[in-house]
């Protein structure tokens, strides 16, 4: 369909779009790494000064551009929100003897091959590194254990024994 069909009534709003809501349940803290406040620093910056002039700068007639500057400027004020309420989370001192936020875990299942998983705040969540939720199932299956402990994962498709191969924390 043309635009010229199209009503500026038509377009969304920023109101009609829906909220974005931390996936962080009601009182829970929302830690972040060192290194998660960078990056959630950095994607600001990038948005704000690179993305959102591009889509300003857009004709008004630009129906498209402008859902898009919608759309970014909530992704903005979520991740400026998120900043505004993190706990930012050190790595402990001294040896890495014991699984805290922050680690990165390599674990074992039943003798197979070695995976790593690093624990992070909701906002670093990254599937496709391995960097799982502090809230997630896995990450509290290995929250306090230590080297060479065995500990249960409770997993859709049954219990999981992994084995905590070696514990790291980022510098």
């Amino acid at each position: 369909m043309s635009r010229a069909f199209v009503r500026e009534s038509d377009v969304p709003s920023l109101s009609d779009l829906p909220p974005l809501v931390s996936p962080l349940p009601p009182g829970a803290k929302n830690y972040l790494t060192p290194g998660g406040v960078v990056r959630l620093r950095d994607e600001i910056a990038r948005l704000a000064d690179t993305q959102r002039p591009a889509l300003a700068a857009a004709p008004a007639e630009d129906l498209e551009a402008k859902g898009a500057l919608q759309v970014l400027d909530q992704r903005l004020r979520y991740l400026q929100e998120s900043l505004r309420t993190a706990e930012i989370v050190t790595p402990p001192a001294g040896p890495a003897d014991m699984v805290h936020f922050g680690a990165t875990v390599t674990v074992c299942e039943n003798d197979g091959p070695e995976t790593r998983y690093r624990i992070v705040g909701v906002d670093e969540t990254d599937l496709d590194r391995h960097w799982v939720s502090w809230l997630s199932p896995l990450a509290r299956a290995l929250m306090n254990a230590q080297r060479g402990q065995r500990v249960t994962l409770k997993a859709p498709r049954g219990p999981k024994e992994l084995e905590i191969v070696q514990i790291a924390y980022e510098a």
